[in-house]
């Protein structure tokens, strides 16, 4: 049994909901479940560079974290890369339906202008890869919109189906919501992994943490004594150097 599908977008009140209604039930569902299933990687990524960046700021501001402030550091550097080498790879295949359409024909074959418009993508996402992470994350912003009012000009002019556009509109707010969300807490809450600053924020983290906490390791010159710690400390007692009874830097003769 063959099944008809259909192209156009039911008429329907020019409302946001009656939009989404309309292009929910003209676009072939197996096409909304893989579309949404693409952004399943997108949505993970960023909810692990949020919280990541959260753990690493805190850690930095000298307080409790989950997460060892250099793993959540070096682990939010990585959940970028990851979250930016998948923009790029999407970006590539928006471009790739392009060429689809130009095959199949669909609309006509518009040749040079069809096959320039599925190339672009792939071109600009691939040199997003050579920025730093949150650079690149802009880039990929910058580019997923201008796709999508590509997709709109194209979806105008009949290359595509009549439900392209809109479908499209709304998988890039799920994007474009995701990299928002990244930046936002990467510049919220740093410190911001994939700067090319890493190593600076670890010293910074480590000279917090030396603020908060004698030394546990080296050698004290002359006569040692242990005394009770202060309330706050993590230790019973603490081993500094016997005070004589005398100003500090007195000669003795």
């Amino acid at each position: 049994m063959l099944h008809k599908t259909s192209d156009n977008v039911e008429p329907t009140q020019q409302t946001f909901l009656g939009i989404t209604n309309a292009v929910a039930h003209s676009v072939p569902k197996p096409y909304v479940m893989f579309g949404l299933a693409g952004g399943l990687p997108y949505l993970a990524s960023a909810g692990t560079t949020v919280y990541l960046a959260r753990q690493a700021g805190v850690a930095a501001q000298g307080l409790v974290s989950n997460i060892d402030p250099g793993v959540a550091i070096t682990i939010l550097d990585q959940a970028l890369n990851v979250q930016v080498t998948y923009g790029a790879v999407l970006l590539s295949f928006l471009g790739a339906l392009h060429w689809g359409f130009e095959f199949a024909g669909y609309g006509g074959n518009k040749y040079y202008p069809r096959l320039l418009l599925g190339a672009a993508p792939v071109v600009f996402g691939w040199s997003t890869l050579a920025l730093e992470p949150t650079y690149a994350l802009i880039a990929q912003w910058v580019g997923f919109t201008g796709m999508w009012w590509a997709d709109l000009r194209a979806t105008g002019a009949g290359w595509t189906p009549k439900w392209y556009s809109q479908y499209r509109f709304y998988l890039s707010i799920l994007v474009g919501t995701c990299i928002i969300g990244s930046l936002a807490a990467t510049s919220y809450w740093g410190p911001v992994g994939g700067h090319g600053m890493i190593s600076h924020d670890l010293n910074m983290i480590r000279a917090e943490r030396k603020q908060h906490q004698p030394e546990r390791e080296g050698k004290i010159p002359g006569d040692v004594e242990a005394v009770p710690a202060p309330e706050d400390a993590d230790a019973y007692v603490m081993v500094k150097k016997k005070d004589s009874g005398k100003p500090e830097g007195e000669e003795q003769h």
